[in-house]
């Protein structure tokens, strides 16, 4: 303990003519440890024995004091243990003017202690005197209860109505600078840390504004309007000066069965500003009508326009007000009209200003060759046309009948969800071919002979040109077919011997990968491969007059797709499962020659499945595994050990071939999700260009600026391509090969005698 200075005042006198004074400076150092111990405790004794009526209370009096060593003394006074940090140095002033009761003193040393910059943690029976900024970090109690001064300590609200971030933004101005407040959106609650006083009083703050919003669910009925569009409009304008926060919204719902909108406000202020804009729009029309123009976001118009006119050919068996009926004018082509007209006219009779236009649309539609519909609301009729050109539906009818077609329109006018689909197509094939033997042939006699005898052995050996007798025949200009090919002739072919031996070997690994996007419940195709011609028909005529030539021949042709081919229709249940109608085919020419036109290989499957979103499914697969060996030989002589080799011509191949097909679809329900697929696949498809491409170009091709060429290029495409040149740049840093920054050299053209004579 330092010097410690106390004033005559540190203890009260007994009497009134006897006085305890000390004066000057002393440090209990200088003194030995139970002299100190007793003159400390003796001092608190005498002052504790002093004062009345209590004898547990006393006054502190420290001016100037080490504050370590008043630490210790308030310490020894209440009982508490004290860890105090290394960094807590300075001295203190501590004046009680009255008598103060343990509990007081430690409260009146952590406010001291606080306006000096220090901070004071209990936890686990002992209390530390840290720096302010390193309170928060300590590990002291989560409750307030019990914690009394200026002690740091944690406290968490759970909220029941409040939003938890809103409430961060008013507490923080009333917490202390170097403590901390946080929200957790899970649970809805505000976690504090700071002193003890200060807890208590957020607390009682957090209480007053924790409390159920003052406005209840309104239902507006509408008179005028159609729910659905004044909703659409308020809910707009109410987002774009509302709060971000969710408890600071206004929650509009439109009820199309009873043409109200349903109100949801934070405050009484903001329902009553809803309400007033909701009754300036639920005005009449200036204009007597009931004809109302729809635009479609998502549907088509065309084919949204036909569902609502089935949907009144179905209904036509009901009747009164707000109900749909057909009417056949005369036409029973009422329920098919043309599909080459964009609109859908349904039309008859009507009353009023809007039946006098239904009666003119009417008449126009059925001279298209429509038959009219109506939409019967007792007595007054309707009409829905589609406009193909702004994507719009225009619908003459009541009121009532036409909030009965609108509920119908809201829900098929949404946005359809798409199926991103990935395929693997693997296939692997590997085949052995083995041939070898020898043909003889023997004539005698000569030129002059009338008369020759000869023998010779022809096997089936894959091809004409292997044949003894048409090499023979052929002379010089005959090629035989691959492999190794000895033969023997005489002049006369006297005799002759044609040996071929030819081993093979093939293995071919097929990798594809298409993918494609589609709509909900939409056939999409995707073809990559040849239009080959197939012949499917000839026609030669022979002329007698020109010799037995032939005279005008043709053929007919028709052309196949060939190559890899993908179709699916993609159908999203509720669940996130896709069922698929999947057709995948893989074909390609055979490299065999057939007289009667071209081989195709194909591989082909079609089912229908269903798959989790994102999972991955094999479709099928073929594993097949085939093999021939064809012996020929002369009877007897083929028989003959290792002679009869010489007389037999030998054929085996073995071929096996694997084939898999897998499939993994991807719902797309939003722009994010979307941006997100093509991005992912950019990156990869860039990537793979980067790998590949050659380290110095094939040729050197010269470059034509903007200028040079009279292209004028947006600013930021060109921008686009120097960011792609740094980025190659950067990556051919990585990789420590450098950038080709040698200058193009532009291709000299020379033209030779005879090219210019050409």
């Amino acid at each position: 303990m330092k010097n410690m200075r106390m004033t005559p005042s540190i203890l009260t006198p007994l009497k009134r003519n006897l006085t305890l004074a000390y004066t000057g400076n002393f440090s209990l150092r200088k003194l030995p440890a139970s002299l100190a111990f007793c003159a400390i405790t003796g001092l608190f004794s005498v002052a504790a024995f002093a004062q009345e009526p209590s004898l547990n209370e006393s006054k502190l009096t420290f001016v100037g004091a080490d504050i370590e060593s008043v630490i210790k003394a308030v310490g020894h006074y209440t009982g508490t243990t004290f860890i105090v940090d290394p960094r807590v140095k300075g001295t203190i002033n501590l004046v009680s003017e009255q008598p103060v009761t343990k509990e007081q003193a430690f409260a009146l040393l952590t406010s001291t202690l606080r306006l000096q910059g220090y901070a004071v943690v209990t936890a686990n029976g002992f209390t530390k005197v840290v720096p302010e900024p390193d309170g928060k970090l300590q590990a002291g109690p989560t409750q307030v209860v019990g914690i009394k001064g200026d002690q740091i300590s944690t406290q968490i609200y759970r909220l029941n109505y409040e939003n938890a971030a809103n409430l961060v933004t008013v507490l923080r101005p009333l917490i202390s600078p170097n403590n901390t407040i946080n929200a957790n959106p899970g649970s809805n609650s505000v976690v504090i840390t700071d002193y003890a006083d200060n807890l208590k009083r957020l607390e009682k703050i957090i209480a007053t504004l924790d409390v159920p919003a003052t406005s209840d669910v309104d239902v507006i009925p509408v008179k005028y309007g159609i729910a659905s569009d004044i909703a659409t409009l308020v809910l707009r304008l109410t987002e774009q000066s509302g709060a971000s926060a969710d408890s600071g919204k206004v929650n509009i719902l439109a009820d199309s069965r009873t043409n109200s909108i349903l109100l949801h406000a934070p405050s009484v202020a903001r329902a009553n500003l809803v309400k007033t804009l909701i009754e300036k729009l639920d005005q009449p029309t200036a204009l007597p009508g009931n004809v109302h123009v729809v635009y479609l976001r998502n549907a088509d118009a065309l084919k949204l326009a036909q569902t609502l006119r089935a949907i009144a050919a179905s209904d036509s068996s009901s009747s009164g007000s707000g109900s749909l009926s057909n009417v056949n004018s005369g036409n029973n082509s009422a329920q098919q009209p043309s599909q080459n007209k964009p609109t859908t006219g349904i039309g008859g009779s009507g009353s009023g200003s809007g039946g006098g236009l239904g009666s003119a649309l009417g008449a126009s539609t059925s001279n298209n060759g429509n038959a009219p519909t109506t939409l019967s609301t007792g007595g007054a009729t309707g009409y829905i046309q589609a406009d193909s050109a702004t994507n719009t539906l225009i619908i003459t009818a009541s009121e009532t009948v036409y909030r009965n077609l609108r509920t119908v329109i809201d829900q098929l006018d949404a946005r359809r969800s798409q199926v991103y689909i990935e395929a693997l197509i693997i296939e692997v094939s590997t085949n052995k071919a083995e041939q070898f033997g020898v043909q003889w042939a023997a004539l005698t006699g000569n030129s002059n002979s009338n008369v020759r005898v000869g023998s010779a052995t022809s096997f089936n050996t894959g091809g004409a040109s292997n044949n003894l007798f048409n090499l023979a025949a052929a002379g010089k200009t005959a090629v035989p077919n691959a492999g190794l090919n000895l033969g023997v002739f005489s002049a006369q072919l006297g005799l002759g011997a044609l040996a071929s031996a030819l081993q093979s070997t093939g293995n071919a690994n097929v990798l594809s990968v298409p993918t494609l996007t589609t709509l909900d419940n939409e056939e999409a195709k995707m073809l990559v491969g040849q239009n080959v011609p197939f012949i499917t028909g000839q026609y030669t005529n022979t002329a007698a007059s020109s010799g037995g030539a032939t005279v005008n021949p043709f053929q007919t042709i028709e052309r196949k797709d060939v190559g890899v081919t993908l179709r699916v229709k993609p159908q999203i249940s509720e669940g996130g499962a896709v069922k698929l109608t999947i057709y995948q085919e893989v074909s390609n020419i055979d490299s065999s020659t057939n007289p009667a036109g071209i081989i195709t290989n194909v591989r082909a499957i079609e089912t229908n499945v269903i798959v989790d979103d994102g999972q991955v499914l094999v479709l099928g697969g073929l594993m097949a595994e085939s093999g021939n060996e064809t012996n020929d030989q002369v009877p007897i002589l083929g028989d003959i050990p290792y002679i009869g080799n010489l007389f037999k011509y030998k054929n085996k191949s073995h071929i096996k071939s694997n084939l898999l097909i897998f499939l993994r679809p991807t719902v797309i329900r939003n722009p994010d999700q979307s941006h997100s697929v093509s991005v992912d696949r950019y990156d990869y498809m860039r990537a793979k260009v980067r790998t590949d491409k050659p380290d110095e170009p094939l040729l050197n091709v010269p470059s034509l600026t903007p200028e040079q060429t009279g292209i004028l290029i947006p600013q930021n495409i060109l921008n686009r391509e120097s960011t792609a040149t740094k980025l190659d740049t950067q990556d051919g840093a990585k990789s420590g090969t450098k950038p080709d920054t040698s200058p193009v050299t532009k291709p000299e053209t020379t033209t030779t005698p005879t090219e210019a004579a050409h």
